[in-house]
Parts: structure tokens; sequence; C-alpha cells
């Protein structure tokens, strides 16, 4: 376990007032996370609890064939987990660390990284590709075998994660990657210039296209989604990867766009983020942006402004819960909390947490 340091000089260089109060509230919250993680050789998915002095304990491991990616909580205590794109294996598993089911991808396809299940709960939904032709696919799967009743297409190449539409029952978001690869050269990128990433809207009953969106910049990928609370409607936020071929153009490329529901527009930072957005997660109106390229966690208003960059070493996963963001780094986790002060301010509560000595991967959920 690495020292628990409540960051208040990084506080004071970014503007976020800290209190002891607010650091002893902080340690107080008790928070469990699933996540998966690296350690040593070893692939895990598994359960990270807080521990008396705030930071995080290892609780729970089951050891995975390869990096897992995305994760859902299921009712009661099991845990969807994928493997990495592309990828052949879906696990379920108990919070307590017991593999429960497992379910290997069918000949010719490979997992995207991300679950959902539908809204009564007997339907998962899973981001997929056909390793013949590299077309996005949603797996339409019994959400109490795992088994693949159908599969949709979602109208372009990468398919990544896929979210409830916020604003409207009965549909579904999916972000098309549109970053061509191959089956034979597994995550090796080619013919960058016929990148085509979109976000897709989909009938979550019959699959049905609804509507479909593209940025301007054809090489900016998007990979993960999230509800913010807009002014008048919510607001999705999406994070973005930069595939630019000039290097100084993808490191001051965004990293993140939103949605309104009519137009789907980047937001600019006032400092580069290196062109990569590794997770995405909203705390009301606040969009938070994890970019382990830039060492930190770049937070934007629900109208885009940036706010700020919280330095963290790798940043990565992100998870919201009822009072603070939770950042996932190397060596540390950080919270932060806004204000209830400073109505759309970027002034916070933020606090350092041990982590074990582990490799966090790209995302965890609270459960």
């Amino acid at each position: 376990m690495l020292r628990r340091d409540f960051l208040i000089a990084l506080a004071a260089v970014s503007g976020a007032p800290i209190s002891a109060f607010a650091a002893r509230e902080g340690a107080r919250r008790s928070v469990t996370l699933a996540a998966s993680w690296q350690a040593g050789a070893s692939y895990q998915v598994g359960v990270l609890a807080q521990d008396a002095a705030g930071g995080l304990r290892t609780a729970a491991a089951v050891e995975v064939p390869t990096r897992a990616h995305g994760l859902l909580r299921e009712s009661g205590d099991t845990l969807l987990a994928v493997a990495r794109r592309p990828g052949d294996w879906l696990l379920r598993w108990s919070r307590d660390g017991r593999a429960v089911a497992w379910r290997w991808i069918e000949p010719r396809r490979a997992f995207s990284g991300h679950v959902l299940a539908s809204d009564d709960g007997r339907t998962l939904y899973t981001t997929e590709a056909d390793l013949d032709t590299g077309a996005g696919l949603i797996g339409v799967r019994d959400a109490a075998t795992l088994e693949k009743r159908a599969e949709w297409s979602t109208h372009g190449i990468d398919a990544h994660e896929l979210i409830r539409d916020a604003t409207q029952e009965g549909r579904l978001i999916v972000a098309n990657g549109g970053v061509p690869t191959r089956p034979e050269t597994g995550r090796v990128k080619l013919n960058l210039e016929r990148m085509d990433s979109s976000l897709m809207c989909l009938d979550a009953g019959t699959g049905a296209s609804i509507g479909q969106w593209r940025l301007n910049d054809r090489r900016l990928s998007l990979r993960h989604l999230a509800w913010g609370r807009g002014a008048s409607r919510p607001i999705l936020g999406v994070a973005l990867q930069a595939e630019h071929d000039d290097p100084d153009a993808r490191a001051k490329a965004p990293v993140l766009a939103l949605f309104d529901g009519r137009s789907l527009q980047t937001v600019a930072a006032p400092t580069p983020l290196a062109g990569y957005g590794g997770d995405i997660a909203a705390f009301g109106t606040t969009f938070a942006v994890s970019c382990p390229r830039a060492q930190g966690v770049a937070l934007h208003g629900e109208d885009g402004v940036f706010r700020k960059l919280i330095p963290l070493d790798e940043a990565c996963a992100l998870v919201t819960t009822t009072a603070e963001i939770w950042a996932g780094g190397r060596h540390a986790a950080v919270t932060w909390s806004a204000s209830r002060h400073v109505s759309g301010s970027a002034h916070g509560a933020l606090a350092s947490h041990a982590v074990p000595d582990l490799r966090l991967d790209n995302h965890w959920i609270a459960i």
C-alpha cells in the first residue's frame, strides 16, 4: 500500500480549496469499487474496498485470461466483465471473488469491450466485431445464460461503448470508434485515412437505425459515453481519442465532444491534453475526462467550458458516486467533489487515496 496523502499542495496550485474538515469527511465516506487490473504477470477482475485510512485495498480477485475492459453490476451480488478488444470472453463473477459463468465468443466474432443490460434486466447487449469484415455489431444475449439470441449492425466499424438514451426510453446509443483493423494484426490500426467514427442511435427492441452523427474531424475516434445534466435536457459527453498522423495535431486534439440530441460538437481546452481521453464520467453539470497521456483528469462544464486539469499519474478509470468522482491512476486514486456553494464552479474538495500495488485498467464501477 502506498502512503495516503491529501493533496493540499496540489489543491493550492489548482485553485481548489480543501479544508481539514473536508478531508476528514472524504476519508469517512466508504466506497467499494469493481475494477480490473494487472498484478505481476496476472490479469484480474475484482473488488477494491476502502480501508479505515481512506485508501483502497484488494477485497477479492478473479484471474482472467487476458486484460478486461468494461464492467457491469447486475442485480444481486454478481457482476459482468468483458475482455479488452479484440476479446473472446465474457465473465459473470461474484463480488466475493468467484467465477460464476464464462461465455466464449462465437467463431469469427470478437468482443469489443463493453456490455449493457436492458431496462428489465433480461437482455444483455455486448459490443462486438465481425472479424471478416470489421463491421461493428451489438450482440443481443440472454442475461440468464449469456447465450447470443441475435446480433445487430451498429452501422459502422470498431463499435465500442454503448449506453441507454437518457432522453427517450427504448433507445440505445453506441460509439463507433471508426478505426480499421484486421484479425491477423489484432489492435494494429490500418488505413486511418478511411476512419469513419460515429454516434449511432438504435431501437433497443429491434436494432433499427434511428439516427447517426459524425464529427467534422474524421481522425477523432468516439470511444466512451456518459450522460450529464444540462440546463434543459441531458447532455451526452463523449471521450475522444485522436488518430492524426501529425504528432502535433494529435497532441492538441480535443478529448471531449458533447451531443445535445441534435448536433455533435467537440470542445476545446486551453492546454493540450495529448489527444487521448481514456474514460469519462459526469458529476452533475461537470464532465470529467481522464487523460492518461497528459497525466490528469480534465474537467469541463456541460457548456463545454474547460475548468481545470487535476494532476494524476496515468489517470484513467473514472466513476461517479453520489458524493464525488473517483479517478484511478498508477500510484493513487483521487476524489473530487464539487463545491456546494459555487454552482458550475471548478472549485471543490480534492483528496488522494492510496491504492494497492497493481496496474489499474481503463474502467471501474461503484458497487
